[in-house]
């Protein structure tokens, strides 16, 4: 598989008139540009390696799977000039020692094709015909069958499920629970942060009553806002909680589930808190 590299390795690059004051890229990030698939339109990939990685030659590292990767670093390519400073937040949680070190992959969304991809197919039995349309099954087998083995080729990772985990918001939320769900054996944990549970009338929430993994062996994290789009999210969340509940989840141990009052549907927000699911997910063992 041909892709294009950039090395983009830099240390507080200043951010562009519009986005927020003093975040750039920190760090060592690397873009796999045009990324092509199989399965799904080519895209950039973006990843993130922790400090220490070039200077240690054997340690290997737990991997996350981010969407709408452009929104992670770089305040240049995110949504309204307002990143989610991923590699702010790692770089200092590692240095407290309060997480594990870990690489962290970027995937870009695929613009007008996001919907498609990011809805759970499977959870759509309501609209056979819309079901057909969607491609998050297919988004879900370039991860599982090109990406990940790619990065695992590439890069010193730790490749088994209690180290791999996959996180994203609103719809990225829904692609992520869905990723723990169809493929149990590759993702151990999953981050859905302001997920968008009203898609297709709430869906997904029936469908993981049914398909959610055993507890024990996965992390399930959820919170929502109170404001803008997320002010619509606490009923769907409290019947997800509920169906974790009943699974035998035990919260603060394998399921989590955050409020924010007075938190908005933005990056901004969820830039803000974005510590907590990483210090859920990289807990130290």
């Amino acid at each position: 598989m041909l892709t294009a590299l950039v090395a983009l390795a830099c240390l507080a690059a200043p951010a562009p008139a519009g986005g927020e004051p003093g975040l750039g890229i920190t760090g060592s990030l690397v873009r796999h540009e045009a990324f092509a698939s199989r399965q799904v339109q080519a895209r950039n990939i973006d990843v993130w390696l922790p400090p220490g990685y070039d200077r240690d030659g054997n340690t290997r590292y737990p991997v996350i799977y981010m969407h709408d990767g452009q929104n992670l670093f770089d305040p240049a390519t995110s949504y309204a000039g307002v990143d989610w400073a991923i590699d702010e937040i790692l770089t200092d949680l590692i240095a407290s020692g309060e997480v594990r070190p870990a690489i962290v992959v970027g995937i870009w969304n695929a613009g007008n094709n996001r919907y498609a991809e990011y809805m759970p197919q499977k959870a759509v039995t309501h609209a056979v015909s819309k079901r057909d349309r969607l491609a998050s099954d297919r988004y879900l087998n370039f991860i599982v069958g090109e990406l990940k083995p790619f990065i695992d080729a590439r890069y010193r990772t730790l490749p088994g499920r209690d180290d791999t985990f996959t996180m994203g918001s609103s719809m990225g939320g829904l692609i992520s629970a869905y990723a723990v769900s169809e493929y149990p054996e590759v993702f151990g944990g999953a981050a859905c942060v302001s997920t968008h549970w009203p898609a297709e009338g709430g869906v997904v929430i029936d469908y993981l009553a049914a398909h959610l993994p055993e507890p024990g062996a996965h992390r399930l994290y959820f919170d929502f806002g109170t404001a803008t789009l997320d002010a619509a999210y606490e009923p769907y969340q409290q019947r997800t909680d509920e169906i974790l509940r009943r699974r035998g989840y035990v919260a603060g141990e394998d399921w989590v589930t955050a409020r924010y009052d007075g938190a908005e549907h933005s990056e901004k927000a969820w830039r803000l808190r974005a510590d907590t699911p990483l210090r859920f997910l990289l807990r130290p063992r």
